[in-house]
């Protein structure tokens, strides 16, 4: 037999055994996302396995804090390999979380183990199995971070700013698996809307998709762009008109860039620049795909770092979509929450003024700049732009927005519509 057809006969690994892979390297690996295992896991796999692959893979981590305490009330504080307990996280997920019967679970994360940890793997499990009832009546006694598997900073300071109702109702909603949204590109829309999209009532062109059908299709022809509804507010301020000069700072990967090529039908000159030269090629493929790149320019640019010379007051509008730190899409972005911390939340402050001030540099006189972070977090949002304005007192602001989780039903965001003075002090 040749190794070709070995390797085809040769089964594909089952969808709980590639989860068990995706979270031991992430934690072997603090520097890589959950996304990206996923993707690179799920690239033979068939619609089915893909989505029960990224359902156990988040669900774990969305759910990891909660997991662990469960997994240690059982155990106790006996020792545990480090991937024998990535794959109990999996399997109590599956059991208390995700609904999964029970005969099934029990018996695959057996067989996944090694066979010395076998007896152990069956017994927690079981033992989970006959308590799941008392596990659930006991939630709502645990602390609330614990609860839903937030950082303990993060739960008090949402407490103390939306109150106790809000706020757990915030945090059950950054605990849905998020909803996947398409976009239509208006300049190469689809010929036919398949009858399961269902439209959006108050946002124009954009439409809710089924569970685990993406437009594999759509996608590849430009005709559609995945992107959560949250993200066309700050579009939508900058209010992108034909003819005009517009800048996106912060492009990569396209989405908001496909966005305002899609409002002006490709009818204005479009800088998109990112920091991240990396990023890039995927920048230029995905603006090349909305069928507009003649109007297109993509280029490397560290604004953090300064405004180019050439650059300076070019632009009618500029949107800097800042780096955050991504409270408001803690439910898409599952990571998050292991990752942020009040430190790093003061870091990326730092940068997001330094980017603003110098994306300013780049409006011309009258024009105008959408600042914008996908952060629920006042000093990132509201607080930076008054920042901003006490150093910039001849800008003023003419619109801003807080998008919030739990009450929106989408991502969370923050916009801020900034006007240049029509004459600049020399």
């Amino acid at each position: 037999m040749s190794k070709k057809r070995h390797a085809q006969s040769t089964p594909l690994p089952s969808p709980r055994r590639l989860a068990w892979d995706c979270l031991c390297q992430w934690d072997a690996n603090p520097n890589i996302f959950a996304d990206t295992l996923i993707q690179r896991a799920s690239a033979h796999l068939g619609e089915k396995d893909r989505a029960m692959l990224q359902s156990l893979v988040l669900g774990t981590l969305r759910h990891l804090q909660l997991l662990d305490y469960t997994l240690t009330t059982i155990r106790g504080k006996r020792h545990l390999q480090k991937n024998a307990r990535w794959l109990l996280l999996c399997a109590l997920c599956q059991l208390l979380i995700l609904g999964y019967p029970e005969y099934a679970v029990v018996n695959e994360s057996v067989k996944l183990a090694p066979p010395k940890l076998r007896p152990v793997i069956n017994g927690i499990l079981r033992s989970a199995v006959r308590g799941r009832d008392q596990w659930q009546a006991e939630l709502s006694n645990l602390p609330m971070a614990l609860r839903y598997s937030m950082p303990e900073w993060l739960v008090e300071r949402w407490l103390n700013r939306f109150g106790k109702q809000d706020c757990e109702v915030l945090l059950q909603s950054l605990q849905q698996p998020a909803r996947v949204y398409v976009r239509i590109n208006a300049i190469r829309p689809p010929e036919i809307i398949p009858a399961d999209w269902q439209a959006l009532t108050n946002a124009p062109n954009w439409y809710a998709l089924p569970d685990g059908n993406l437009p594999f299709e759509e996608l590849k022809c430009g005709q559609v762009y995945i992107a959560d509804p949250s993200t066309r507010y700050s579009v939508d301020l900058l209010a992108p008109a034909k003819g005009e000069k517009i800048l996106d700072c912060c492009a990569a990967p396209g989405g908001k860039s496909s966005a305002i090529l899609s409002l002006t039908h490709g009818e204005c000159f479009l800088l998109a620049t990112d920091a991240e030269k990396k990023r890039l090629p995927m920048l230029s493929q995905n603006l090349e795909r909305t069928g507009a790149h003649t109007a297109v320019h993509v280029q490397y640019c560290d604004w953090a770092a300064g405004c180019p010379q050439a650059l300076l007051a070019q632009f009618n509008a500029v949107l800097a979509d800042v780096p955050c730190s991504n409270t408001g899409v803690l439910r898409r972005r599952v990571d998050v929450r292991h990752r942020i911390s009040i430190r790093e939340l003061k870091r990326l402050t730092d940068i997001q003024l330094s980017i603003a001030e110098h994306a300013m540099q780049a409006v011309c006189p009258g024009g105008r700049l959408v600042y914008s972070t996908c952060s629920i977090e006042p000093e990132e949002d509201s607080e930076l732009v008054q920042r901003l304005l006490k150093l910039h007192p001849e800008w003023h602001l003419a619109a801003e927005r807080l998008v919030l989780p739990h009450q929106e039903g989408t991502d969370g965001a923050y916009v801020a519509l900034l006007i240049a003075p029509s004459q600049f002090r020399s």
